[in-house]
């Protein structure tokens, strides 16, 4: 990444940075990846407190690396902290943007899931429920559709055909929990089996 100068943040700048990231929050519907184009204006044109290559440099390592795609949200914290001054500051900035953008969000979630399971027995929640489950399951499908697309001939893949239709039918019918099935499937791709 090239170098920014170092920047004086003070307090206020702090608060303002923690502000922004809670109202992203509440727009990040597609998820946090959704408002990247105003956390370039904000924080790159005009705070300049990360340049265009820190700013793409903090999506494209958290792309690349393993876990949740939000952790460009803590890189981009980490970044703006280096420019103002070093590690405490740093953690100050990740502490600061991933607090920002998880507590509206997540809390949220938290008092709608509680609200729902308050009120399951009412008919609109339950009518809620019912008419959401098609969908997710058919969401469900069709990421697993996409996803064995890839492999184009079921006689060469037929392990992996076989495996699929022996874990749906797992999942439907026994009381096994997912974790055990995807580590299984995972150790059996491991020894190369499928």
């Amino acid at each position: 990444m090239s170098a920014t100068p170092v920047l004086a943040l003070h307090w206020s700048d702090w608060l303002n940075l923690f502000a922004h990231y809670l109202a992203l929050s509440f727009l990040s519907v597609g998820g946090a990846i959704t408002t990247l184009p105003e956390m370039h204006r904000y924080l790159v044109d005009q705070q300049h407190w990360l340049n265009d290559a820190q700013f793409n440099a903090s999506i494209a390592i958290a792309q690349a690396s393993p876990g949740p795609n939000i952790l460009f949200v803590a890189l981009m914290g980490w970044n703006i902290g280096i420019n103002a001054g070093g590690l405490p500051s740093a953690l100050l900035g990740v502490l600061l943007t991933m607090t920002g953008i998880l507590l509206p969000s997540t809390t949220l979630t938290y008092l709608s899931a509680r609200w729902g399971y308050r009120n399951r027995n009412l008919r609109s929640v339950r009518a809620f429920k019912q008419g959401m489950s098609p969908i997710v399951i058919a969401l469900l499908i069709a990421t697993g559709w996409i996803l064995a697309s890839a492999h184009k001939d079921p006689a060469q893949d037929w392990p992996l055909w076989l495996l699929t239709a022996a874990t749906a039918l797992m999942i439907g019918s026994s009381r096994i929990h997912l974790l055990w099935l995807l580590a299984t499937g995972a150790l059996l791709g491991w020894f190369g089996l499928v």
